[in-house]
């Protein structure tokens, strides 16, 4: 099981979103360590000012899109893109997944995707990937499938440079749409994987999944259609049953093709409508009812426990209904949400930076959840005896947010990160990859999300961005973290059952710190440059051209040896690695922890007159990263830039040769 959502926040929430072909079944709350990410956003070509008061447009579709619906249905759209070059992925996405079988049929649709890799019409038995394997596909990196609660999609990458090979992947999608065999002795093999795939998936997180599911989907149409299935239906559902899926649901007017890749156009288009024409809706269609996670007004909690649970985390959503991406007001919308989002992180990530953190990891954010929701999430991973603490902690930060807001400074560094990944995205469009593009039209299929390309959306943002106000940010906090549809699920070892907290001591935990007279944020910042007294300059001694390899070594006076080597991979970014023979093999073993330690803690204890706190802010709206290391037999740095950070990047790289602090907090914190 693979998770993801159009929104692509990182936070501890689960997205039961597909269900991979790989033997791996994983559905559960999940812990990702990371702070906030972006969604991408889109503008108008006039370039018009953005308000609250503009009228809202719909958003237009990229213009580098061939998009098409043949007469029975089917949708395609084909994009020629070069990176990489000699290569293009297809894609058939159906809109069918578990969501709409019968108490007869529960399991099948993810058993419907394996029994397309078990024989189609023109590639019977295993033909197909013996086929392609011998092409130089490779059956579960290359080649793959999922299904999900709503879609099933297939995936081939292809080399285009084979006209024979790409002619025939089209034939295999254009078979997976309507012509897969079924053939009842196939169905018979395949029983054994299937089961064996949910034998695979049966430990801790299958154990409490089973016991909050439901809530966490309030008892509806999803909580009783989980992709794998139950072992009964598995074991003896009849052909007829798998069968009847695959006549109801593959069907052209719910099936797309996405073409992307180093292809010609036209020739993708002509190919599309001689092979996907022919393709048959049934005579008396099965309504393709659109299933919800019903908002119930209320609260739920649930505890549960395994022995198998290494932590005790407590995750908090609050459902919304959620939020579109069709409109230019939409698009508004998803910049403030991902502001708001950035200065949370940036919050929780301060509170890493103590001495002794009150949690191991803790965070909140907004994103999308599943079923047409949204969720406002909160979480904590606590130290062992600290749920209490670590749940304070960060209900505590949410408090200060909804009490205070944020304040102007934080604003402008997170308006400034924005439309830095913005620029560098822009930048590189044209090393963007097939399967990014990809990734964007099938959400643009399933979730009708726009897709009006990254020119349009750099612009939108660029002339949108700064009339974005602190109080719309603030009104955020007000909107999703409200004290209704919050469900919290504690999860925790089975030894900690006697000391979980019931849900009237959770709700007395949130409002206790209500009630608590919380502080406004401080925005800890300096105002000094980064390097106050720049260095006396070196000279080269030496230049040496090695054509070879297209490189220019050049020798500085202090004995340091540059080598340049310009290269086309990005079009925004330059590469630095210095190193110096020694590592960690000049220590002793009594002093190899230290030795092993010391680069990361240099790396978080700030620099110079910056310390953790300040250094980040400082380098806000910079693209910039520099990071010392020492291995086992090399020591030095590593690091990225911008063009335009350059001069940062080695005034950082000086910084750490000369002015590297040693911060008593980070080591007491990386300690803990």
């Amino acid at each position: 099981m693979c998770f993801s959502k159009g929104n692509n926040i990182n936070e501890l929430y689960f997205n039961m979103k597909r269900y991979s072909r790989p033997l791996t079944y994983l559905l559960a709350l999940t812990v990702t360590l990371s702070g906030f990410s972006q969604t991408r956003v889109k503008t108008t070509k006039e370039k018009e000012k953005v308000n609250n008061t503009t009228v809202s447009q719909k958003l237009p579709l990229d213009t580098a899109i061939k998009t098409g619906k043949l007469p029975n249905g089917f949708t395609y759209y084909i994009r020629r893109n070069t990176e990489p070059k000699e290569r293009v992925q297809l894609y058939l996405a159906t809109k069918a997944g578990s969501v709409l079988e019968n108490e007869q049929q529960l399991g099948l649709a993810h058993f419907m995707e394996h029994m397309s890799f078990n024989g189609t019409k023109h590639f019977p038995k295993n033909e197909l990937v013996n086929y392609l394997q011998k092409s130089g596909v490779r059956f579960g990196a290359d080649l793959n499938a999922y299904t999900s609660f709503d879609e099933t999609v297939y995936q081939l990458p292809l080399p285009t440079d084979d006209p024979a090979l790409f002619k025939n992947g089209m034939q295999i999608m254009r078979d997976w749409a309507q012509d897969a065999l079924l053939d009842p002795s196939e169905i018979d093999k395949e029983r054994g994987v299937v089961l064996e795939e949910k034998r695979l998936g049966k430990g801790a997180q299958e154990r409490m999944q089973n016991k909050y599911l439901p809530m966490l989907f309030n008892n509806s149409r999803y909580a009783k259609r989980l992709p794998i299935g139950t072992e009964e239906v598995l074991k003896s559902f009849k052909p007829e049953d798998i069968k009847q899926f695959y006549k109801d649901w593959y069907r052209p007017n719910l099936q797309a093709l996405i073409v992307v890749g180093d292809v010609n156009v036209a020739q993708v288009e002509k190919m599309i409508k001689e092979m996907f024409s022919d393709l048959k809706n049934p005579d008396k269609p099965l309504p393709r009812t659109k299933y919800t996670i019903p908002l119930l007004n209320k609260n739920q909690f649930m505890a549960v426990t395994d022995k198998e649970m290494p932590y005790t985390v407590a995750q908090v959503m609050v459902k919304h209904p959620g939020a579109e991406m069709k409109t230019t007001s939409d698009m508004r919308n998803s910049i403030i949400r991902s502001l708001y989002n950035q200065m949370m992180g940036a919050r929780f990530s301060e509170l890493l930076k103590q001495a002794d953190p009150p949690f191991l990891q803790g965070g909140s954010s907004i994103g999308g959840f599943m079923a047409g929701l949204d969720v406002a999430s909160a979480y904590v991973v606590a130290k062992p005896g600290e749920l209490e603490k670590g749940f304070k902690a960060v209900f505590t930060e949410i408090e200060r947010a909804r009490n205070y807001g944020f304040t102007s400074t934080e604003l402008d560094r997170a308006k400034q990160s924005y439309m830095t990944s913005m620029e560098a995205t822009y930048k590189e469009k044209d090393k963007t990859s097939s399967e990014n593009y990809v990734q964007e039209y099938l959400r643009l299929f399933l979730e009708e999300e726009a897709s009006p390309g990254i020119e349009y959306e750099y612009n939108f943002a660029k002339n949108t961005i700064a009339g974005i106000s602190l109080a719309e940010v603030n009104a955020v906090t007000a909107k999703y973290l409200t004290d209704v549809n919050r469900d919290v699920v504690i999860m925790a070892p089975e030894k900690d059952t006697a000391a979980l907290p019931a849900e009237a001591t959770v709700n007395s935990w949130i409002q206790s710190v209500k009630q608590n007279k919380i502080a406004a944020y401080v925005d800890e910042v300096s105002d000094k440059p980064l390097l106050s007294v720049k260095p006396a300059p070196g000279k080269v001694v030496s230049e040496k051209k090695i054509s070879q390899i297209g490189v220019t070594e050049l020798t500085l006076s202090n004995g340091v040896k540059v080598v340049l080597k310009p290269t086309d991979f990005k079009n925004d970014e330059i590469l630095i690695n210095a190193f110096s023979p020694g590592g960690t093999s000049l220590y002793p073993d009594a002093d190899y922890q230290s030795a092993a330690a010391a680069s990361s803690l240099a790396g978080r204890s700030g620099l110079g007159e910056f310390n953790s706190i300040q250094l980040p802010k400082m380098l806000s709206g910079k693209r910039v990263s520099v990071s010392p290391f020492i291995a086992e037999r090399t020591e030095g740095i590593s690091a990225f830039a911008a063009p335009k950070d350059l001069e940062t990047a080695l005034q950082l790289v000086y910084l750490y040769f000369t002015r590297p602090r040693k911060d008593p907090e980070i080591f007491k914190s990386v300690i803990q």
